[in-house]
């Protein structure tokens, strides 16, 4: 009989692309999660992943086996959801993009919750494929993420933001309203580990034979904006993030944006969620702007 938890430590690898962050995600040491993966195999009788060069690929097997280790799970979280559903408050499960910005976020779910005090709203972080995999395997209702062009039936798009440079307030460049890859040659740079342009970022300023010295690499934005404000380089963001400590730039030639939009969910909303869901999109559609 195969164990749910392993399905779990399974679909977290294949959606982080790592042993180390499924691990993380799922709340256990590396060691007991690769213990769990091996016994997993042992259980299917095969090899689901191969490792090179420190990252992480699905064999043929694990490809063939995903998505009824999703369906299990989804019939498993659906089960669950419907129990929870009788005689309790409604829950609804949102996806929030990592890169989006903690204030704006907080505030707009602040408002939601006092329109409808009696929902329940679970949380969860994750990449934009991370998301996209939740809304899947249907362990998330909604999420906001980026829009690839998708259809009405799929998201909802709400607002479009440009990447800015941001600098220290006090920086030699902070007056400017543009400056060039030549202007940042000799500056310190923070690298946002997951931000969607990065890999245009570090194009952007190869192209132009400009390698900037890197001296901070994190996944985490607030942390990244934190040490710009403290002077200790500069980075890209989406205008969304900027704040009051920093300033922001524009980087000339630097011409990539963003869409922001709230997924829809790819079932069915149960009974009595329907309309909840509704005022939900409405919600977000208003205050994000779109409605306007």
């Amino acid at each position: 009989m195969m164990d749910l938890y392993l399905l779990r430590y399974f679909l977290a690898v294949v959606e982080t692309g790592s042993f180390t962050r499924a691990a993380d995600r799922v709340f256990v040491t590396q060691p007991t999660l690769s213990a769990g993966i091996k016994k997993l195999e042992g259980q299917l009788g095969h090899t689901l992943f191969e490792r090179s060069n420190r990252r992480v690929f699905l064999t043929d097997a694990g490809t063939r086996f995903l998505p009824r280790a999703k369906a299990i799970l989804h019939e498993c979280n659906m089960a669950v959801q419907s129990l929870e559903e009788t005689g309790s408050a409604p829950v609804l499960r949102l996806g929030i993009l990592t890169t989006l910005p903690n204030r704006a976020m907080g505030d707009m779910l602040a408002a939601f919750k006092r329109a409808e005090p009696h929902v329940t709203i679970e949380i969860m972080d994750g990449t934009e494929q991370e998301l996209l995999n939740r809304l899947d395997d249907r362990s998330l209702d909604y999420a906001l993420s980026i829009h690839r062009g998708q259809g009405a039936e799929v998201a909802l798009p709400l607002y479009d933001e440009g990447y800015v440079f941001v600098l220290a307030k006090d920086h030699a460049l902070a007056e400017r309203a543009r400056v060039t890859a030549a202007d940042l040659g000799e500056e310190y740079m923070i690298v946002r580990s997951r931000c969607e342009v990065l890999s245009e970022t570090s194009r952007y300023f190869t192209d132009q034979n400009i390698r900037p010295r890197l001296v901070y690499r994190t996944a985490n934005d607030s942390r990244a904006i934190s040490m710009v404000a403290a002077g200790l380089g500069g980075t890209v963001v989406p205008e969304s993030l900027v704040d009051d400590r920093v300033t922001s730039v524009k980087l000339q030639g630097f011409d990539y944006s963003r869409k922001i939009a709230l997924f829809r969910p790819k079932y069915q909303l149960p009974v009595g969620l329907e309309e909840l869901g509704a005022r939900f999109e409405k919600h977000v559609e208003v205050l994000s702007g779109a409605g306007n």
